[in-house]
């Protein structure tokens, strides 16, 4: 079941494409806009992670933190990020595989891999927005900034 809205954002301790640690709750105090899809390297993925370079990143108020995550290794996340340009953090869900996604409730069990899910979420730690959307439909990031501007 997805995470509801105004619940606690689970905590969450991944590696991002350097090998760094991320600890979702050491980011307390400034917004988060957490982000699930299914696999590097993919077609609407690379759509939806390029939208975030060229179109969020640039508009993005000082105090929000980007993460995404999926269930690539920190190899594939590093190749990709070097690739396509992306400064913000990939994060491996890889190992144990998916648990991330499943504590937020967007793990597909039967490909593997995670739903399309965005979390935006407050300095307190509480989901404020979410949106899941299906494997193939890609989400429109021009929303997370109208809905950054709307929170608190």
């Amino acid at each position: 079941m997805v995470i509801e809205v105004g619940a606690q954002a689970p905590d969450l301790e991944l590696r991002d494409q350097h090998g760094a640690p991320f600890r979702l709750s050491a980011h307390r105090g400034g917004r988060i806009v957490l982000i699930f899809y299914p696999l590097a390297f993919s077609g609407v993925c690379g759509s939806e992670l390029d939208a975030l370079r060229d179109e969020f990143l640039p508009a993005l108020p000082g105090d929000v933190t980007v993460a995404t995550v999926s269930v690539d290794s920190i190899f594939a996340q590093r190749a990709w990020a070097d690739r396509q340009g992306y400064t913000f953090r990939l994060l491996s869900d890889f190992w144990p595989h998916g648990q991330a996604a499943r504590a937020y409730g967007v793990f597909d069990e039967e490909n593997g891999f995670a739903k399309r899910g965005t979390f935006v979420i407050d300095g307190e730690g509480v989901v404020r927005w979410r949106v899941v959307n299906p494997i193939p439909q890609a989400r429109d990031v021009t929303e997370y900034l109208k809905v950054l501007a709307e929170l608190p």
